[in-house]
Parts: C-alpha cells; structure tokens; sequence
C-alpha cells in the first residue's frame, strides 16, 4: 500500500508517519514537504533513530509545495497512491496583516490541485483531507458536529471551508473518494510558542527556573476544545483504515478547557501558582478570538470506533517534560 503525506514535517505529518509504521508495517510512506531538515529532525524527535531508520527503509522524502500545480501533478502521476493524507497548511498564528489573500487561497489551492490531478489520471485514492475548527467561526450552541453550518471569521477558516467544498464537488460529480476531518486544537512538544498551549507550558518551566518573571497573556477566561496531537492522529488514521470513504469527521477532545485550566494543570505541576506569576493584559489577546466550543465526536465514536485517549494532564505532562529536559541540559 503506497502513502502520500503532504505537510509531512508539520506536527500532524510526523505523529502520522510514527502511527502508520506502528499499525501497518507492510506500507510505503511518500513525505512531501519544504523542509526536509525540519522533517529528519522532528522525525527524531519523535521515534529516535530507530523511526528514522525506518523511514529510510519504507519510506521516501519529496521536496515539493502543494500550491505548485504541476509539481502536485507529476508527484501523483509518478507514485499513484492509495491513499492521501493532505495535511499541508498555511497555519493561522502565521498570519501577519496584509497576508490574508495568501492565507486563503494556499489553503484552497492544495487540495484543489491535488482533486485535479487525481481526475485527470483517473486514479481514486481515498484522501483524507485535514480541516480546522476555525471553519465553524461562531458557535453560540457551543458544540459543532458534521451538521453545524460553516461561518468562517478569519481567512485560514474560509480557505478550509473553500477546500471542503470543492471536496464535495469532486467527491459528488467525479468519483473522488474524500473525507474532511475538521480538527479541533491539538498538541504536542512539537509545536512552537506561536501556540497558546505551548507559551503556558514553557513559561512555567523557565519561570521555575528564574529564566523568565512573568507570563502576559490576553485572556485567561476564553476556552478552546484541546487535545493530544497523537489522538488526533490516530482518528485520521482510523478513517483510512475503516474505510470512511467520503465521510467526514468532527475530531478533538469532546470538552472545552479554559486557560485557567491549563494555567492550573501546567504551574501545580511543577509546584507554583499560576496567579503567582500572569499577567492579563487584553492587547495581548486576539482580535478575532470567540467563544470556545466543543467537538461532536459521536459520529467518529459510532463509524471508526475512535475516541480521544489521552487526558490533559498527560499531554501537558509530555510537552513540560520537553521543556524541562532542554533547561536541564542547559544547567
């Protein structure tokens, strides 16, 4: 069974290429991505030499951007895969004012070039196409499901929402085998501070160590559904496994969590009060946050036999463990 993972160095591209190779040994993974250093490295990160190794044996890595069009159709036309996991996105803490045409059409565009060619090599594999969350915008309810109607308030959400739909299009019209799993927040050590998790959990570790006094942030009162990245994954690739063809899914945590929470759970940890040391300053805080909602994780419960495994305390406990590992190598 040949693999194509597009955004293969990001964290969802990398926690995937380990849970594939841990379920199904006999499969050939293609990684596509920009960065092959970032990729090898994180690859390590994750599973040592060992996952590196393994890579090297039943895996190839392809330097190539899913917005270039006839790059994404040679990749397609040269390894005709059986199944597609398009990860790769322009992510929204990279969004600088200005940049919001840019945002919408790379997170557009990669699907799109990727349904084309599948159509025009009449291959059919079953792609499993990553959505977000931020497609939903606002939802007053408080819990999004598959049903929920999309309202879009930022440029990233409106670019997944743009690709889901021409996945409808070619999945109705063109015999395209697609499901959108539409990903509510999850983490890992590695993601970077640019993610709210990871600021929390790294402050309170330099702060226990006098490397930082303060932690500012805009809200401690707003709420996200967050959950581990390895969970997350692990539903992907429970869709391509069971065979969802041209469902989708709605996959995160099935609860919100305050960022007092996580303040909580972070700073007791390690044995300090998080009131002790944050600062709530709204300039901080993003212009466009709402109020947070829940995941509707029935429908994955019931068709692909998945839920989420891993507590919050664990994830956090994982990703302050990192943090605590790079200072004391620094010591």
């Amino acid at each position: 069974m040949k693999i194509l993972i597009t955004g293969a160095s990001g964290q969802d591209g990398i926690l995937l290429i380990d849970h594939i190779f841990q379920n199904s040994p006999d499969v050939t993974i293609y990684a596509l991505s920009r960065s092959q250093q970032k990729f090898f490295n994180d690859l390590h990160a994750i599973g040592g030499l060992q996952l590196v190794e393994t890579f090297h044996q039943k895996g190839h890595f392809i330097i190539c951007d899913v917005t270039d069009r006839t790059k994404v159709m040679s990749q397609l036309e040269l390894i005709k895969p059986n199944a597609i996991f398009h990860l790769a996105a322009h992510m929204e803490p990279l969004l600088k004012p200005g940049n919001e045409s840019q945002v919408l059409s790379k997170n557009m565009n990669g699907l799109i070039h990727i349904l084309e060619a599948c159509d025009q090599l009449q291959i059919f594999p079953h792609i499993i196409n990553a959505g977000s969350s931020l497609m939903f915008g606002r939802v007053d309810s408080g819990v999004a499901s598959e049903k929920t109607p999309f309202q879009p308030l930022t440029s990233y959400g409106l670019g997944k929402v743009a690709a889901h739909q021409f996945a409808h299009i070619f999945r109705t019209y063109k015999n395209q085998n697609v499901s959108t799993a539409i990903l509510f927040n999850h983490e890992s050590f590695l993601r970077d501070e640019r993610w709210l998790p990871m600021k929390i959990i790294s402050s309170s570790v330099r702060i226990k160590f006098g490397h930082q006094d303060r932690l500012k942030l805009g809200s401690v009162d707003s709420s996200r559904d967050w959950s581990s990245a390895k969970d997350i994954v692990s539903a992907l690739y429970a869709i391509m496994d069971n065979g969802a063809l041209n469902q989708d899914f709605v996959l995160g945590s099935g609860a919100t969590m305050q960022v007092s929470d996580l303040l909580e759970i972070a700073f007791k940890r390690i044995g300090l009060t998080w009131q002790d040391y944050v600062d709530v300053e709204k300039s901080e805080g993003r212009v466009n946050d709402i109020l947070g909602f829940s995941a509707d994780i029935s429908k994955a419960k019931k068709q692909i036999n998945w839920e989420p495994r891993i507590e919050a305390k664990e994830w956090v406990a994982e990703i302050q463990d990192f943090y605590l590992e790079k200072i004391e190598r620094k010591l």
